[in-house]
């Protein structure tokens, strides 16, 4: 793959820390420069991460074949975000004091590209589609952000503690992996290591 193909952009950020490359559905990649990075850099940084990119790529064009079950209708929506307003909230901090960790806020939310995120000063976003999910999956997901409240990263160590609190996570992920849902989406953004950032991390 030649990083100078018309698929590639990149795009100057004033607020980002680190460079940042996405894979959007239709394949193209994007290419996030800090603000005191360069576009030399983010090339090279877009090179190093090359296999990474065509396995998303390769995701992407799989999703898009895959076919897709009909949207949910307004009303239900409407009823489902209701639901989880009420019932995500109280299942984590049911979670986090069981794992005794202190959570500082939790927002429900329609992300686009996380299941969930943590933050380092303890504020934990879930994705409302979460309530359409198997009780298993859901609570992996929750514990996966409140082990961030431990570490920020996706070291081994950070995989250890998820291990710990949730033995069967490995099933939950596999789940994620292959769900026809086409609201259900993929890690399909790296960040380049680097300072921690007050974005924190994501599932």
């Amino acid at each position: 793959m030649n990083l100078f193909e018309p698929q590639f952009v990149f795009v100057r950020h004033p607020r980002a820390r680190r460079y940042v490359v996405r894979v959007a559905d239709d394949g193209s990649v994007r290419v996030t420069i800090p603000r005191w990075g360069s576009k030399r850099e983010a090339a090279a940084f877009a090179e190093q991460e090359r296999a990474w990119i065509e396995k998303q790529q390769r995701r992407a064009e799989q999703e898009r074949h895959r076919p897709k079950p009909p949207s949910l209708s307004p009303e239900v929506e409407r009823d489902l975000r209701r639901r989880a307003k009420r019932e995500l909230p109280a299942r984590l901090l049911e979670l986090a004091a069981e794992q005794g960790l202190a959570v500082t806020r939790v927002s429900v939310r329609n992300q686009r590209w996380r299941w969930g995120s943590c933050s380092r000063n303890g504020h934990i976003c879930l994705n409302w589609r979460l309530i359409q999910m198997p009780d298993s999956v859901r609570d992996y997901v929750m514990i996966h952000e409140l082990v961030h409240l431990k570490r920020m990263d996706h070291s081994p160590q950070f995989w250890k503690l998820v291990a710990q609190a949730c033995p069967d996570f490995k099933a939950a992920r596999a789940w994620l992996r292959r769900s026809p849902d086409p609201h259900v989406l993929r890690n399909n953004t790296y960040t380049a290591p680097g300072p921690p950032s007050d974005r924190g991390a994501s599932a």
